[in-house]
């Protein structure tokens, strides 16, 4: 490896290293405002000047000058100190003194550097530079005074994002950041660019002057508003939840986080669930705990076991449908599903419903099929990694189902299920030729009664083009819904004799119907005595005869397993609102009411249960690596139909009960459908 020396010291680096990167891993600190490792490097702030020898006597920039062996990089000499000193000034020429109100304050790199490179005072008597503010949707607020156009947004939407709707217009002093034709950043990643601002011109419009940052207590978390699993800080004051920011996970979300995630926090303090209720002559009443569990059990003992069922939503935790699935099945009920959207997937073969080439592994394929899913949508992150190989030139990618606006391109072969009967010679190519090829597998394909035979079509495929072999697995499901996988991972599903969560909800078919924050389910038609556990007022709560208020993810302490099987731990933020009990704990309680007492009195044997009987729960944070299996078995074989693929996730603002109780959520849920300019506040 070639050498280079950082203030006299030998350091080895990797060929096509910045100067700037050889000298943080020799641990010495270079500061800057427009570089970004996952960003394409532009060299517009000078601030990471340094000496280099053999070159020119003069400062330089690290981050745009490529490394070389034997080299001499000096990082604290007097002509960098000075030449530092003076880029620090020009940048504050313009800088408006917002300090103390600035909602970046206290986490501002401008602030940072200033106390290390800054004067005590300006030499700078000609009038400031202003600039109009500009609006670029719900969530940026802008104050672009303050821009040093260090261009980290331009570049994050242009390159990640894939979405160029932010650019720099003009020249010198008139130079600009703005969205072109004064329209909104039509982005699920645009919160992004807020986090990548170094000055406070981009700064997060939900929270605005909502709190300043030394306020908060910070607890490291897991978000659940996708099946990714994305690693977020989840910030708290008080009882109140004021901010989510992502935390860096190289193998499931880098460092990015999507709208969706950051800003569904507005939803955790409305519409909540804070008290029981039970239905008396058509309409809810406020309860006690001790009439509420004693009605439900008098149902449940009053009723025969094959006319019990429970259903899990799409947000629940492990230990409470772990809970839920003892209970019933102590209760002799075969009737247990968590696949509220009526999919095939469940067995024996863990493989059949993983994302088995993984969230990171995925970069490795050259081929993809996408089968009955808009990733853009169902999963944010995962389709910047998509469009990061398909940039690169090396992968193909090749799309059955909506056309919609990946923000890459695709080859499109066909709408639906026809299309996948008879595949279009481009695809078997594209297939056969690729050394690591993949199929990512919607819920859009699996949904309906052709969903066992779609299935079954894509394991063939699968097997015919060898998606799985010696080292790789490409045969990758994508789910939408948090705890789908630990649900299948416990057998969530029918027993023997059992009726799934669609059949469930039929007319006449069960006497006493248990939803476990089963929200996307339409149970109105059922005629069961309907209990309801969750922390909103939303579709279940409605028609439900018993409400049981449980915690929202940010309450509790949990497991989730996300779409390729990494088993994750979510932590307790805030404690449950009003009289809410944590879901599990409900389930205990219920559980003595109706004499099949469950065999945990709290949270840590519940989990030692949970792992004893299904032991991939007590790996945390593991990836298994690629295993193979025969995907030719999944499924039932039979007619494909005619059928169009289409995502479950129509509008992604408002696909879970806490997206529906936000109102940054509705805003974007309303630029989405009406994609017009709001009016600037």
């Amino acid at each position: 490896m070639p050498v280079a020396k950082v203030n006299g010291v030998d350091v080895e680096f990797e060929a096509g290293m910045t100067v700037l990167q050889v000298a943080e891993r020799a641990g010495e600190e270079i500061p800057r405002f427009c570089y970004h490792e996952r960003l394409s490097i532009a060299g517009n702030c000078r601030m990471c000047l340094v000496e280099v020898k053999p070159g020119p006597p003069k400062p330089q920039a690290s981050c745009a000058l490529p490394a070389a062996d034997g080299q001499e990089i000096f990082t604290d000499t007097p002509m960098v100190k000075k030449a530092r000193e003076g880029v620090m000034e020009f940048l504050l020429i313009n800088h408006p003194l917002d300090c103390p109100i600035c909602d970046q304050g206290g986490e501002c790199d401008l602030q940072d550097q200033a106390m290390g490179y800054g004067r005590d005072g300006s030499r700078y008597a000609e009038n400031k530079r202003a600039v109009e503010e500009k609006h670029m949707g719900p969530t940026i607020k802008t104050y672009m005074t303050r821009c040093i156009q260090c261009t980290r947004c331009v570049r994050f939407i242009t390159e990640v994002a894939g979405v160029p709707d932010i650019g720099m217009i003009s020249r010198g002093e008139s130079a600009e950041i703005t969205t072109y034709l004064e329209s909104s950043v039509n982005s699920e990643l645009s919160g992004n660019v807020n986090d990548l601002c170094p000055v406070g011109a981009l700064t997060h419009r939900p929270w605005a002057f909502h709190y300043r940052p030394w306020e908060l207590k910070k607890t490291e978390t897991i978000d659940v508003m996708d099946a990714l699993g994305s690693n977020i800080r989840a910030d708290a004051r008080g009882s109140e939840v004021m901010r989510v920011l992502p935390r860096v996970h190289e193998g499931i979300n880098e460092e990015w986080l999507s709208d969706k995630s950051r800003y569904v926090v507005d939803g955790l303090t409305t519409r909540r669930l804070d008290r029981p209720f039970v239905r008396e002559n058509g309409k809810l009443r406020a309860a006690s705990w001790d009439e509420a569990l004693g009605v439900v059990a008098d149902k449940l003992k009053a009723a025969a076991a094959d006319c019990i069922g429970v259903v899990a939503g799409d947000l629940q935790d492990a230990e409470s449908m772990k809970a839920a699935l003892d209970l019933f099945r102590a209760l002799g009920s075969a009737h247990t599903d968590c696949r509220q959207d009526g999919s095939p997937l469940g067995g024996d073969t863990r493989e059949g419903w993983l994302f088995n080439s993984g969230l990171a592994g995925i970069e490795a394929a050259d081929a993809v099929l996408i089968v009955g899913a808009d990733p853009r949508v169902e999963a944010p992150l995962l389709n910047t990694r998509l469009r990061k190989i398909w940039l690169s030139g090396q992968t193909e990618v090749a799309l059955i189902g909506e056309q919609v606006d990946l923000s890459y391109d695709y080859n499109w072969l066909g709408a639906g299920s026809k299309t996948l009967s008879k595949l279009p010679k481009a695809a078997t190519d594209m297939l056969s030729k690729a050394e690591r090829p993949a199929i990512i597998v919607g819920a859009g394909a699996l949904a309906g009664e052709t969903g066992p035979a779609v299935l079954s079509a894509l394991g063939a495929l699968a097997k015919k083009h060898g998606v799985i072999a010696d080292g790789w697995n490409g045969f990758n499901v994508l789910h939408t819904a948090a705890s789908r996988v630990g649900g299948l991972d416990m057998g969530f599903v029918p027993g023997e004799g059992g009726l799934s969560a669609t059949d469930m909800v039929k007319k006449g078919q069960l006497d006493v119907l248990f939803l476990l924050g089963a929200d996307e389910i339409d149970a109105s038609a059922s005629g069961a005595f309907t209990v309801y556990l969750g922390s909103h007022g939303d579709r279940g709560a409605h028609g439900a005869d018993v409400i049981l208020p449980g915690a929202a993810y940010t309450e509790k302490s949990g497991l989730y397993v996300n779409t390729e099987g990494r088993v994750q731990m979510a932590e307790r933020v805030v404690f449950p609102k009003g009289q809410a009990k944590e879901d599990w704990a409900i389930l205990r309680a219920l559980s003595e009411r109706v004499g099949h007492t469950l065999p945990y009195d709290t949270l840590d044997q519940l989990r030692g249960k949970l792992m004893a009987d299904h032991p991939t729960f007590g790996r945390i944070d593991y990836l298994a690596p690629a295993a193979a299996f025969d995907p030719s078995k999944l499924g039932v074989k039979g007619d494909l139909g005619d059928v169009a693929f289409a995502s479950p996730i129509r509008d992604p603002y408002l696909s879970n009960p806490i997206a529906r109780a936000s109102a940054t959520m509705a805003e974007l849920s309303a630029q989405r459908i009406a994609p017009v300019a709001m009016a600037a506040e």
